[in-house]
């Protein structure tokens, strides 16, 4: 959240525009009386914001001035959109263990369906096809996206009598439960066991050890393009929307070697 505003912020800051914030903490009648007083403000736009990507109804009372969303994506395309490429960094980070020279790699998925959970998946899986991988279900375990799923989702992957010798995570805490699954089977990462995470999150993934390979969400970036989204917007408000996906770098740490060698990527 902190680099979402920080990014929206410099972009409004630098045109001289000020930015108020108020955290609704998702609550619906919180939600209405937030859009009430800025308008009552006479805002000069509005951005309306999630703390993690999904598909949002638009509260019909912020299409009164120029509005623009943020880490989140709406049915109605008439309104602009940023969001991060979930898609793109999974294939990219599924693609490191592939030309790290992996074949099995197992996946660890987020067991709530949202944007973020269909697409790292789909991801996933196009790097495998793209690479003459068929897709196996069987790899790919769902639980809790927390240290403890991690954990115990890895541990399944793990006691299969073909085990995986790489496993790509939905985020970086369930990469840390992988770690510690694959130490109490007595395996070193990444001698005997690539990782990869998705977020990087930072007292997490460069914390835990070895440090973690992962994806790095690009909440700057979003938040800077919401900023000078509406900026432009609030200049010309019939300019046509537009839904932009941001790219997710893959941030290289020590977590990835090819199978059974010692040598890190």
């Amino acid at each position: 959240a902190g680099a979402l505003l920080q990014g929206t912020q410099d972009a409004l800051w630098e045109a001289g525009k000020a930015l108020i914030i108020i955290n609704t903490e998702g609550d619906a009648d919180t939600e209405l009386a937030a859009i009430d007083v800025m308008l009552g403000r006479q805002v000069d736009g509005l951005i309306y914001a999630s703390m993690y990507h999904q598909i949002v109804a638009i509260p019909e009372a912020m299409r009164r001035v120029p509005l623009v969303l943020l880490d989140a994506r709406s049915e109605d395309l008439s309104v602009s959109s940023v969001a991060p490429n979930e898609e793109g960094g999974s294939y990219t980070a599924t693609a490191h263990l592939l030309d790290a020279g992996h074949r099995v790699i197992g996946y660890l998925q987020d067991e709530v369906p949202k944007p973020a959970t269909e697409e790292r998946l789909a991801g996933y899986r196009r790097a495998l096809e793209e690479r003459g991988l068929a897709f196996d279900p069987s790899l790919v375990v769902e639980a809790e996206p927390e240290h403890t799923g991690g954990a115990v989702a890895a541990q399944r992957l793990l006691g299969r009598p073909q085990r995986p010798t790489a496993i790509a995570c939905f985020n970086d805490r369930m990469a840390a439960g992988a770690t510690r699954a694959a130490h109490r089977a007595g395996l070193s990462i990444p001698e005997d066991l690539s990782l990869v995470g998705f977020d990087n999150e930072e007292l997490v993934a460069p914390l835990i050890e070895p440090p973690l390979t992962t994806v790095q969400l690009p909440h700057y970036e979003m938040g800077r393009w919401a900023g000078e989204r509406l900026l432009a917007l609030i200049s010309d408000p019939d300019l046509e929307p537009q839904q932009h996906r941001v790219t997710c770098e893959l941030v290289v740490r020590e977590s990835v070697a090819g199978p059974q060698t010692a040598t890190t990527t």
